[in-house]
């Protein structure tokens, strides 16, 4: 019996295959094949556009596969949410599928758009916000380069952004959030009614949300004399609770705790002053919580 997993191909592949390495998984690519190998005999993989992910596993081609909730909700996808996973190409955030003008428009709402056109990806998402505030506007699905339409071949566009970054070199504005989405493992529900499939994606997830847990962290060792333990620790930060255990030297003690990477650069030089001696740093690839 093998699970059929779904990998997204296109922007968000490169992250999606580093953080399955990190939870355990090694997934090997070819520009020849949609069906990476993977180093698991239980699990088949096959790369999916995120778009189209969700009505692949709702059919039953794939048993399991990653894709946005964003493309879950545009193809009003009968499948399960099994796990929210928060990771993204650029970032361990969400992402947001914005409304956007140029910066020089008079539009300030979503109600100056009566009777305009809008160009975007998610036609569907959007026909949906445009009914809720009550404005009829004529939705062009955009192909591509959608922050370059404005203002002349379209009067707004809905797309998605992780910093905003490319909508502001497009000198456009942001005036509202149309929807808020991140990556989420999904699953057929027949597939998930097989004990051997749904204890299988219960495994994947668990290594998957350790994998994430472990971004951004990394692990600090240290000795410490006893008379200098009181020291050490004022340097930590006070909402982390180290591990402190006992030396061959009964004079010395080891201390381990969990940091964020950032602060290390800080930290490390105030724990030396403080007395720490055969300080390492290690990276993590999972924390299961």
């Amino acid at each position: 019996m093998k699970l059929r997993l779904g990998i997204p191909k296109g922007s968000l592949e490169n992250a999606t295959i580093e953080l399955f390495r990190r939870a355990g998984f090694n997934i090997a690519t070819s520009s020849r094949s949609y069906f990476p190998a993977i180093d698991d005999p239980d699990i088949e993989c096959m790369l999916i556009r995120a778009q189209e992910m969700a009505r692949y596993v709702e059919d039953g081609i794939l048993d399991v596969g990653l894709t946005g909730r964003d493309w879950v909700e545009e193809n009003a996808a009968d499948v399960e949410p099994i796990g929210d996973l928060i990771y993204a190409k650029q970032s361990f955030g969400k992402v947001r599928w914005v409304l956007a003008v140029p910066e020089g428009s008079g539009f300030k709402s979503v109600q100056d758009l009566q009777g305009k056109i809008i160009a975007t990806e998610l036609v569907e998402t959007t026909k949906r916000y445009l009914a809720r505030h009550g404005v009829t506007a004529k939705v062009e699905f955009s192909w591509g380069a959608t922050e370059v339409k404005p203002p002349v071949l379209a009067d707004a566009i809905v797309e998605v952004t992780e910093t905003g970054s490319s909508l502001r070199a497009n000198k456009l504005r942001i005036i509202d959030t149309v929807l808020e989405s991140n990556t989420q493992l999904i699953a057929n529900k027949q597939a998930l009614q097989d004990d051997w499939k749904r204890r299988k994606m219960d495994d994947i997830k668990l290594l998957l949300d350790a994998a994430i847990n472990a971004l951004g962290h990394v692990g600090l060792m240290l000795n410490v004399r006893k008379e200098d333990l009181p020291a050490v620790l004022a340097v930590l930060p006070a909402l982390k609770k180290p591990t402190v255990s006992h030396l061959s030297d009964e004079a010395w003690l080891a201390v381990n705790t969990i940091l964020d990477e950032p602060a290390v650069r800080l930290l490390i030089p105030r724990l030396k002053e403080a007395g720490a001696q055969g300080i390492v740093e290690y990276p993590l690839n999972k924390i299961v919580l």
